[in-house]
């Protein structure tokens, strides 16, 4: 082999994916936040997805070596100079072979690299174009900057996070770019694939985290509409206002989490505690609320947190303790469902939801999934002359 030559892996090394989505294709253009985890989802589940990488990566989003990139997992990844138009023609080919594709740009730069929805889906009529962005493709605020914290400020999801008298409380950011943007979107491009079944056409799918993070605050909305939740923070039934849906430091600094919210559920935890069932059983007036918060604080303070796992753990108390993320993988019950997988020596969260008859495979790390970047692209099905041509002129790495 000559110096700077492409070898070609065989099939074997570039390896195949299990899951309910296996044989669907996706071309997943890089970035940070909801997409390579919308991304992450559907590799999880068998898609073979391909990440298109930038030549000369920006620093955006939080850096980190990419074998603790854990959500790039399951997928092999290419660079391509897409400011070039023979990368942008190379990208085209791509899509042409793809069932779907996933961008979490600013509204317009795919348009200006010559990748936008219009000449995608010229080009491959029956394209799912999935794209997600904080605040939408059109708006006022469409075209700035952004990230998760902003997104749930605006729809009133931050507002009722946090404890009675303190500031909104910032809730990492899972709300707005995971659950509000990457499952939407995942969600949505899974909606297009079926609709495409009927009408055999492609169409995109516009996934705004804002759009996302306000669904998930319908049920809230409608406690608020029936009165049942007021706009003051920590005085609610599960915003820390309730005694019986809050969480309670133990012993050894560590904490224990309890949400018997029914009063069926609230019984077995008195009765477990041997607490007295009648002077503790009105929980239906909040102005009962602070003597039961001091009972139960003064409680669990007597115990460690492995104690009170001991007792209330495996019943309806409705009873957990607080684990750290480090400690979470060991828990017995994690344990005996595989929650938790190692992966390249590191714990991380195993697919899913499960399958029974099509179950995904075992998570592979980012770097596990490398392969020739030959043969990634023949395998998308650029003729092997092209490819060439793109590595001599350094346009694909």
């Amino acid at each position: 082999m000559t110096e700077g030559e492409l070898r070609l892996p065989s099939k074997t090394e570039s390896g195949n994916r299990r899951g309910p989505l296996e044989g669907l294709r996706i071309v997943e253009f890089s970035g940070v936040g909801p997409a390579p985890m919308a991304a992450m989802l559907l590799a999880d589940l068998g898609a073979d997805v391909v990440r298109i990488d930038r030549l000369h990566p920006s620093k955006v989003g939080i850096q980190k070596p990419q074998r603790f990139d854990f959500v790039t997992r399951n997928r092999p990844s290419i660079a391509i100079d897409l400011k070039a138009q023979e990368g942008v023609a190379c990208a085209l080919d791509m899509i042409a072979a793809a069932d779907g594709i996933i961008e979490g740009f600013r509204p317009g730069v795919m348009e200006r690299l010559g990748l936008g929805p219009e000449t995608c889906l010229r080009r491959n009529p029956g394209l799912i174009y999935g794209r997600v962005t904080g605040w939408g493709q059109e708006g006022p605020l469409a075209p700035f900057a952004g990230h998760d914290l902003n997104y749930i400020a605006l729809t009133g999801l931050l507002h009722v996070i946090g404890r009675v008298d303190q500031p909104p409380t910032p809730p990492l950011n899972l709300l707005g770019d995971y659950a509000g943007g990457a499952l939407y979107l995942a969600f949505g491009m899974m909606c297009a694939f079926f609709e495409r079944h009927r009408s055999g056409r492609g169409q995109v799918v516009d996934a705004a985290m804002i759009d996302g993070a306000a669904a998930l605050m319908t049920p809230l909305m409608g406690m608020i509409a029936a009165g049942m939740h007021n706009n003051k923070r920590g005085c609610n039934l599960l915003d820390s206002g309730a005694p019986h849906y809050e969480v309670y430091q133990c012993a050894d600094g560590n904490y224990i989490a309890v949400a018997p919210l029914e009063e069926k559920f609230w019984q077995v935890l008195l009765a477990r505690l041997d607490l007295d069932q009648e002077r503790l059983s009105c929980l239906s007036d909040p102005s009962t609320w602070p003597e039961v918060r001091r009972v139960l604080a003064d409680t669990f303070a007597q115990r460690s947190r492995a104690e009170w796992s001991e007792l209330l753990e495996g019943c309806d108390a409705c009873f957990a303790p607080v684990l750290a993320p480090v400690e979470a993988p060991h828990h017995p019950h994690h344990v005996a469902r595989r929650t938790f997988v190692k992966v390249d020596g590191e714990w991380q969260p195993a697919p899913g939801p499960r399958f029974s008859r099509t179950p995904s495979s075992s998570p592979r790390a980012a770097q596990q999934c490398q392969t020739g970047a030959a043969q990634l692209l023949v395998e998308w099905g650029i003729a092997p002359e092209q490819i060439d041509r793109l590595h001599a002129r350094k346009i694909i790495r």
